[in-house]
């Protein structure tokens, strides 16, 4: 129930909304005296449509602000004190796979991968909550406003008032400041990982799709837009004035130049599917009455399920073909020359702007008999082209039914109603996968969310035995029984025994999707990774006085012989060496009791790591054979200061390209 105001109208906001009315563009968002964001009137801009002649104010230039853009510009290259926890208990195949579930805040993932992944990451999909004008729907980061800020500059860390999300408000809502310095910070760091071929896909709403472009244009360069993708994905049954019944996705390259000349897509499972059975129906039926009579009645029975393929409906000895490929030269004058029909020995009818193949391209495909002819020459020809040859484009509009995203997760979660509301269909990420990238890239879902893409990524590395790697980042944002679109996913978790967050239920859906996938068909080659090694950001390792010994009063001293906080584990030191040094994160790892110490082996010689205390001499030079490319100690577990002081010169005499460092 709404409640009374309880006070006088607020005639500033009334005249605000009157000038708003008439001049749209002289009403911006500023921040009051509490940080707060509100409406305001631009004097400059009010004056100038006021004004006969050029008013004078600020210098002039093209550029997009807003407040807080330069605190949260500070903010995303600010340090902070953080590392990766493992997770084997969560984890799947953890020794084994090259996967990475991390869970935590997206912008300390984002830092956290800076060396690790400088340049390696080919795709980042981008699904970022929408910032729609009911205000619910937005969940960003408050690390960048007054004190939190301050503290986070001065300890390198995050209080817990800065780890928090926040919901944008509804009187909040119609802001776009907040949502714009949210999404400033992580497209700057997502933009460092990228490689140079690299690309990062952005699905958004009409909200924020005009400033999610100028965005990109300031961090990636204008030059390096790609494209916008409209993906028709619903019927609007009540409409306003115009039926929304699309989403945008806007690419963007790290550097167009780098890319290939054409992207297509080798991959379709329909494709393949249509080679099988006209391999099978080849091998059966040599005659070719028989052949197109049999293919023909498959063709009936499944042709609805053959979506832009459904124009294949012909076959002979060599396989499936479609008979409907047109030769014209669309939008502009082509080719001009007499084409002769076999059978009237007439020139066929030329296509209304030419033929699109210069004439030695067409006497090639008629050598190959790659050219279909009608009953006589009043019919244009057409092009044969075999389903074995058939490439996919990457169309700038396409149509995929939204309603399939509930239904891929129907079919992993058959107890339950909605687990995830709007799931991204596994198709649609299938298909930008499959287009920007091969082998064994590394692609990188920012908002993980139901983790459509670690699913669609599975499926097609199963598709063409790619070893295709992803990163899913997910904040454990709580999920309350309170809330009736959460009640579900609420009672899901409940009766699964496990903790109600939205990462939970992200990682549950990836195990259950590699079930299902290791269960059915996959390429021959296909190295059956459905795993993920869990990682979740927490504070650091090392206690504060590693970070501000100049803090610790003398007196104190004693307290902090030992720089590592006490609950933390080897493995966990082990990761953040890992992250400090830019290694690897999912290579694999081996440990080993050597002389009564555990002693880590990454990857076998890239980095050989001890953190046990009394190591000494015996136990370095045993390590120093080895002659790994890295060692690391922990300062305070050598058995003696004179040890500690030897530890270089072994290595320096026994392997003298490792890399020796300690914490």
């Amino acid at each position: 129930m709404d409640k009374l105001k309880m006070h006088s109208p607020a005639l500033t906001l009334d005249n605000i909304a009157r000038i708003r009315e008439l001049f749209p563009s002289c009403v911006t968002e500023a921040q009051g005296e509490d940080g707060q964001l509100k409406l305001a009137v631009d004097f400059d801009q009010l004056r100038q449509e006021l004004s006969e002649s050029i008013v004078e104010g600020p210098q002039e230039r093209y550029h997009l602000n807003w407040p807080g853009k330069r605190e949260a510009l500070l903010t995303a290259n600010a340090p902070i004190a953080k590392t990766l926890l493992p997770c084997w208990e969560e984890s799947v195949d953890f020794d084994t796979t090259k996967n990475l579930f991390i869970e935590g805040d997206n912008l300390e993932a984002l830092k956290l991968l800076q060396e690790t992944y400088l340049g390696k990451v080919k795709m980042i999909y981008i699904d970022p909550p929408y910032n729609r004008k009911k205000g619910n729907n937005l969940i960003y980061r408050d690390d960048f406003v007054g004190n939190t800020f301050d503290y986070l500059m001065k300890s390198n860390q995050l209080n817990e008032d800065g780890q928090r999300l926040v919901s944008n408000t509804e009187a909040n809502g119609r802001f776009h400041s907040d949502w714009l310095s949210m999404m400033y910070q992580r497209l700057k760091l997502s933009k460092n990982i990228l490689s140079d071929n690299g690309v990062v896909f952005i699905a958004i709403d009409d909200n924020e799709t005009a400033n999610v472009r100028r965005l990109c244009d300031e961090i990636f360069g204008e030059e390096n837009f790609v494209g916008t993708i409209i993906w028709k994905n619903v019927t609007d049954n009540n409409p306003t004035n115009i039926a929304v019944e699309h989403e945008s996705i806007h690419v963007y390259a790290k550097s167009k130049l780098s890319l290939e000349n054409v992207w297509k897509s080798q991959v379709s499972d329909i494709k393949n599917v249509l080679i099988r059975i006209g391999e099978e129906l080849v091998q059966k039926y040599k005659k070719q009455d028989e052949l197109q009579s049999e293919y023909t009645n498959w063709f009936r029975e499944n042709k609805s399920q053959l979506g832009a393929l459904d124009r294949y409906k012909y076959i002979d000895c060599d396989g499936v073909y479609t008979g409907s490929q047109s030769v014209h030269n669309p939008g502009k004058e082509g080719y001009r020359y007499d084409v002769i029909h076999p059978d009237t020995k007439l020139p066929c009818k030329e296509p209304l702007m030419g033929y699109r193949f210069p004439r030695e391209t067409m006497d090639k495909l008629l050598a190959e008999e790659k050219i279909l002819f009608g009953e006589d020459h009043n019919k244009i020809i057409e092009l044969k082209v075999y389903a074995k040859d058939y490439e996919d484009k990457l169309s700038s509009v396409f149509e995929l039914d939204g309603r399939t995203g509930p239904y891929d997760l129907k079919q992993l979660f058959p107890e339950s109603k909605k687990v995830f509301s709007n799931p991204k269909p596994v198709a649609l990420l299938e298909r930008l996968l499959s287009f920007s990238t091969s082998d064994a890239d590394v692609c990188l879902d920012l908002f993980s969310g139901s983790s459509t893409l670690a699913h669609a990524l599975m499926n097609l590395n199963i598709a063409d035995g790619g070893e295709r790697v992803f990163i899913s980042i997910q904040y454990p944002e709580e999920i309350t029984s309170s809330n009736k679109d959460s009640k579900e996913a609420f009672d899901f978790c409940t009766k699964n025994n496990i903790k109600p967050n939205i990462a939970e239920i992200s990682k549950e859906r990836i195990r259950r999707a590699g079930k299902k996938i290791l269960a059915g068909e996959y390429h021959e080659g296909w190295n059956k990774d459905i795993g993920f090694r869990v990682l979740k950001i927490d504070s650091s390792n090392m206690a504060d006085v590693y970070y501000t010994p100049d803090a610790i009063d003398q007196t104190q001293v004693d307290a902090f012989v030992d720089n590592i906080k006490p609950d933390r584990k080897p493995e966990d030191l082990l990761f953040q060496v890992l992250l400090d040094w830019g290694v690897d994160l999912s290579l694999p790892i081996r440990k080993e009791t050597i002389q009564g110490k555990t002693v880590f082996f990454v990857d076998e010689n890239a980095l050989v790591a001890c953190f046990d205390t009394g190591v000494n001499e015996e136990l370095v030079k045993h390590l120093a054979g080895f002659e790994p490319l890295r060692v690391v100690f922990r300062d305070n577990g050598f058995v003696s200061d004179a040890v500690k002081i030897n530890v270089e010169q072994i290595f320096k005499q026994m392997s003298p390209g490792t890399d020796v460092k300690s914490i």
